[in-house]
């Protein structure tokens, strides 16, 4: 797998996300509060809300629109909602982050 550098650890704050603009859109890199990190594609599958803007809870963000809880780990909106959005795998070398390539040129299933 081919690894692309987005920025530090440090850039991210706990329970927070930045932005990473690719061409196949924005992903959003989430930071939990335990320092795990996500990356996922920023729009709900509901309406397409910025989740980068939405509360980070466990491995879960809410939607700022909608409420609507989206998982960091699989990208699926849980409870009675439906849908999912990509999932971009993420490595943390110390403080250093990186996205994988493949998972940028793809889109979700």
């Amino acid at each position: 797998m081919t690894w692309i550098a987005i920025g530090s650890l440090s850039d991210i704050p706990r329970r927070g996300a930045r932005c990473v603009d690719t061409p196949e859109g924005k992903i959003a890199v989430f930071r939990t509060a335990d320092d795990q990190v996500y990356a996922i594609d920023d729009h709900c599958p509901h309406k397409g809300g910025p989740l980068s803007q939405g509360i980070v809870h466990g491995a879960a963000v809410t939607c700022p629109l909608h409420n609507w809880v989206i998982s960091l780990e699989t990208g699926k909106a849980l409870g009675a909602d439906e849908g999912r959005v990509r999932t971009i795998p993420v490595k943390v070398e110390g403080e250093r982050l990186f996205l994988a390539l493949e998972a940028l040129a793809s889109r979700a299933a």
